[in-house]
């Protein structure tokens, strides 16, 4: 007879993986960073904005809100260190560009901050083990569902201009693939009902990418040579 936990536990451990690969997809942008010593157009907010979303998750899959999720909290746990790092790269290298440096600081503490007072309404104002769970679990969702929608904001761009270049077909490939793993996670064994509504959305999002992909990818050459500004947002899409 099949253990579902077992189950459940493997899929969680495949869905790290892959979550694992999506937050090494920046490195290619930060390694441009290093070399030219210069951030050039690229933006340090997603990364911020990934920062707090792990942050939430990490502290959603402790026991203290959710039994059987230290999975989630494992790859949020690495995925905070690696923005951790991509920042600093990035405020090493910014100089005085646009206030990069003070707006990421201010951004960060804000977000520590309001993590914090989630942390402490969570263990100390709210007693009963369900509305905590719900408590994190909704918030948690609404960011999660902010990150993967984000991304599809470039399907106005290719509608309009009728070309792909802009989209980069892995990412919004194996961002399909992460939200398909987790929502088959969500449903095993315990069904985890935050990490279902936000990975079944994510799941449709990501899905009507590679459909629009699909039907605009003939309409004129792909450019390889894809402005890093326009597609580095997507390569901050996790669980």
């Amino acid at each position: 007879m099949v253990d579902a936990k077992k189950v459940r536990f493997i899929i969680g451990v495949i869905g790290n993986v892959i979550s694992f690969g999506l937050f090494l997809s920046p490195v290619p942008t930060f390694w441009r960073i290093i070399k030219k010593k210069d951030v050039e157009e690229f933006q340090p907010y997603p990364y911020v904005a990934t920062v707090m979303n792990c942050m939430l998750w990490v502290f959603y899959g402790l026991p203290v809100v959710h039994k059987d999720s230290i999975l989630v909290t494992t790859i949020n746990g690495v995925g905070l260190v690696f923005e951790a790092v991509y920042l600093s790269i990035f405020v090493y290298h910014c100089g005085n560009k646009k206030n990069f440096r003070r707006n990421i600081g201010l951004y960060l503490l804000a977000e520590i901050i309001a993590v914090a007072g989630i942390v402490l309404i969570t263990l100390f104002a709210i007693q009963n083990a369900f509305a905590k769970q719900t408590f994190v679990g909704v918030i948690c969702d609404i960011f999660n569902i902010a990150m993967y929608g984000a991304p599809s904001l470039v399907i106005k761009k290719v509608v309009e201009t009728k070309s792909v270049e802009y989209m980069p077909f892995l990412l919004s490939f194996i961002s399909f693939i992460n939200a398909v793993i987790w929502t088959t996670y969500s449903l095993i064994y315990k069904i985890d009902l935050y990490v279902l509504i936000s990975n079944g959305l994510g799941t449709l999002l990501c899905a009507s990418q590679l459909i629009v992909y699909a039907i605009y990818r003939k309409s004129t050459p792909v450019n390889k040579t894809a402005k890093p500004s326009e597609i580095e947002i997507p390569a901050t899409e996790r669980v």
